[in-house]
């Protein structure tokens, strides 16, 4: 007889944990029972989205806030808890976390670290994805403030932000090669004048054509470690 297929449990409800008002900030997640080390307690799961998408959600966001419901899957796929989310979304980070989050198969679990006694907070590092267009004032934002002693100081990830690559100034050309590039213009300007007046409509319409506009702002996102466990 052919083995029987194994059942995944349904991870997206546990009564392992209560959300309630957290000292870290504002709503958190605590152990209503004794959790092992080891131990999967929750699926973070809601809307899967693309990151484009994912951006454009939060494009309106205030820049200032530093409260995500994001979470990288893939270069691909990122989870909105915002939308269909469920108790995991409300973990806090911490840079001392007693919890971490992992991505297998492309599902997001959170796994304790260590024996969590009934009570206590569960939390978990957010390493939020630093981007290059990221504002002067990304650390200030996401500041961290978990109160332990091994506090980094940011949920961002690296922790140190990569110093901006200035442009190397453009080497001055010398006057002769000022003259003959004059002197190229002068001549390609005289041969087009019959031709001007054929292109005078495309050209209008081609500058009535609306200029694209700034990519916004990448939203903030958390992501876990790939684990290397076999379901």
């Amino acid at each position: 007889m052919a083995a029987a297929a194994k059942v995944e449990p349904d991870l997206t409800t546990t009564d392992l944990i209560e959300v309630r008002r957290s000292d870290v900030h504002g709503l958190g997640v605590f152990a209503a029972k004794p959790i092992p080390k080891g131990a999967r307690i929750i699926e973070y799961v809601g809307e899967r989205v693309s990151h484009d998408e994912a951006d454009r959600r939060y494009e309106e966001k205030d820049a200032n806030d530093s409260h995500t419901f994001l979470f990288i899957v893939d270069k691909k796929t990122v989870i909105d808890a915002g939308v269909d989310g469920n108790d995991a979304r409300f973990f806090n980070h911490s840079c001392d976390p007693n919890c971490e989050s992992t991505v297998e198969k492309r599902r997001v679990f959170i796994e304790a670290m260590r024996d969590i006694e009934p009570g206590t907070e569960l939390t978990y590092d957010y390493q939020i994805h630093r981007e290059d267009d990221d504002p002067d004032n990304i650390d200030e934002v996401f500041a961290c403030r978990c109160g332990f002693p091994q506090c980094r100081g940011t949920m961002l990830w690296p922790t140190e932000r990569k110093p901006k690559r200035t442009k190397p100034k453009k080497k001055a050309h010398s006057k002769s090669v000022a003259k003959t590039k004059t002197k190229a213009k002068t001549k390609t300007k005289t041969k087009t004048k019959a031709s001007a007046k054929k292109t005078t409509a495309k050209s209008k319409s081609k500058s009535k054509s609306k200029k694209k506009a700034a990519p916004a702002k990448k939203a903030a996102k958390k992501q876990g470690k790939r684990s290397g466990r076999r379901g």
